[in-house]
């Protein structure tokens, strides 16, 4: 018999308390190619694997540990490496680490993926933080809230008007002006991989008012927020969408990877300046 979902993120959540007294305030998920920014927190580290009912992580890059510790003197637990859909996942297999670390106490999820451009004025390596996102998985049955509720994890309803905090948002706007940096922003067009979009599917997603595309943090994002937490998204353009029949680049995985090398250092750097002003502390 399967056990209620409730149950399950006891368990998980027993097993990682047993193994830390660390009571995180922020979860990290890190992306495809950022995953040794987890490397840099001082703590415990425990692979999915040993984690009870968690699911493991097959894509490329991603180690699959759960860190749990300090980072940038915040008290943090971070995903190096996600599930997705195109894994073979349910929706509801590739949110449920994340309900985890809301049942550990965070209050704040930050998410960082690799994505493709779509606007014009995007470049590579660019950091691009989500105001906005259009899941055509979603529009197709696949919300990970999907099925029996469990009121013990949240509400039934979940509106998503302002899943991006706004507050959360500024917050980011003004560690970049403060830091230098280039911070662009953008509405995520969440598809289910893996095989990369048609130059027709991204021209369907830029008239739709996508400006980046990615494989995986909208069901995260939506189960952050049926957790009762407040969300923060950065996106790193590591490809250019190709929209053109007429465009000659193939796009593979091997640029993903050499973008996310260059991304690294300055999403650290980011990231480090960012995490003490979404602390529980922090004003």
């Amino acid at each position: 018999m399967v056990k209620a979902l409730g149950q399950r993120l006891d368990e998980a959540a027993a097993f990682v308390r047993g193994r830390t007294s660390h009571v995180p305030e922020v979860a990290l998920v890190l992306g495809s190619g950022l995953g040794d920014l987890a490397d840099a927190i001082n703590g415990t580290a425990i692979a999915y694997s040993a984690i009870p009912h968690f699911p493991d992580s097959t894509a490329p890059s991603h180690k699959g540990v759960l860190h749990i510790g300090e980072l940038a003197g915040v008290s943090v637990v971070a995903m190096q490496g996600r599930m997705h859909l195109y894994e073979g996942y349910s929706p509801q297999d590739v949110v449920f680490p994340m309900q985890v670390m809301a049942r550990l106490g965070a209050k704040t999820a930050l998410l960082t993926n690799a994505a493709g451009g779509i606007r014009e004025d995007l470049s590579v390596t660019d950091l691009v933080l989500i105001e906005d996102h259009l899941s055509l998985a979603n529009l197709a049955g696949n919300d990970p809230l999907r099925g029996p509720n469990d009121e013990s994890v949240g509400e039934r309803f979940v509106s998503m008007n302002n899943a991006y905090d706004r507050n959360l948002r500024a917050k980011a706007q003004a560690v970049a002006a403060k830091t230098g940096l280039d911070l662009q922003s953008g509405v995520y067009g969440f598809v289910t991989g893996p095989s990369f979009e048609t130059p027709a599917e991204i021209r369907a997603l830029r008239t739709l008012g996508c400006d980046l595309v990615g494989m995986s943090t909208v069901p995260e994002v939506i189960a952050a927020r049926h957790s009762g937490m407040e969300v923060l998204a950065i996106g790193t353009i590591t490809n250019k969408a190709v929209s053109s029949l007429d465009d000659d680049h193939i796009t593979n995985a091997e640029e993903v990877w050499e973008a996310a090398d260059l991304i690294r250092p300055k999403l650290a750097e980011f990231v480090n300046a960012l995490l003490p002003r979404l602390g529980g502390g922090a004003k």
